[in-house]
């Protein structure tokens, strides 16, 4: 399976919706942002594989201050999380650091966002994971090897796909909490004695739709064929030829 089905897999909602969530979320509303969602992140990958690999960009002792020492993509991604915990985003609770440790305070004033999820929900952040398996597994498949020194623009292309557009990775992965909760809350008793039973492969089974997922997987590679095409004036010339492989 290629990269830009991959990060899809991670889908969960039902075939049939019903709008009789309180708060205005309900899983048609999470199914069309889940859709919008997908066009940022195939363009930031498309964006991403103009660059190769650039390996010193993930060198752990390529920036070394007085106060950070490490690669330059988590010091680009760190940084740029600092300034926009400054702005209030991570005030919002469908946004997730991936260092969330000592970030300061936001100089703006707060917004009262509406709770979906109980706190203990609310507080998962798997970015760590996401973060591993971008940099570890999914780079690999769709860039190409080499070194044209851009490395800086290499770790701004990286931040961008993991986190600095508004529906990145993390937020895209993210969006799985609000869309189990919603499911849950249209059919509690289906879903309870599994929850009090803490038996994961079961709620699991309740909340995977296998032909949604195949359905996303679909439409996630024809748009990574439309949006990757290379444009031309004739375009039979480049007829099956992409930026990345769809």
């Amino acid at each position: 399976m290629s990269i830009l089905l991959l990060i899809f897999v991670f889908v969960v909602w039902s075939h049939n919706v019903r709008n009789s969530m309180a708060n205005g979320v309900t899983l048609e509303s999470l199914r069309l942002s889940l859709i919008r969602q997908e066009d940022t992140i195939i363009f930031g990958l498309i964006e991403r594989a103009r660059f190769p690999t650039n390996s010193p960009t993930y060198n752990e002792s390529y920036v070394s201050t007085p106060t950070f020492s490490g690669t330059l993509v988590h010091f680009v991604v760190k940084e740029t999380e600092a300034l926009q915990a400054k702005a209030g985003r991570y005030a919002n609770p469908e946004e997730h650091p991936f260092f969330p440790d000592n970030l300061p305070p936001s100089v703006v004033p707060p917004y009262n966002f509406t709770e979906v999820l109980y706190p203990p929900a609310a507080s998962i952040n798997i970015n760590k994971d996401i973060w591993d398996m971008y940099f570890k597994k999914l780079l690999q498949l769709f860039v190409a090897p080499g070194d044209d020194g851009n490395y800086a623009s290499t770790a701004a292309s990286d931040l961008v796909c993991l986190q600095v557009k508004v529906h990145a990775l993390s937020r895209r992965i993210h969006y799985g909490k609000l869309v189990a909760e919603v499911i849950f809350r249209e059919s509690p008793g289906e879903y309870e004695p599994a929850i009090r039973a803490k038996d994961r492969d079961a709620l699991m089974k309740l909340l995977t739709f296998e032909s949604v997922e195949e359905e996303v997987k679909r439409r996630v590679a024809k748009k990574a064929m439309v949006f990757g095409q290379e444009v031309t004036l004739n375009n039979d010339d480049n007829k099956g030829k992409y930026k990345v492989d769809p």
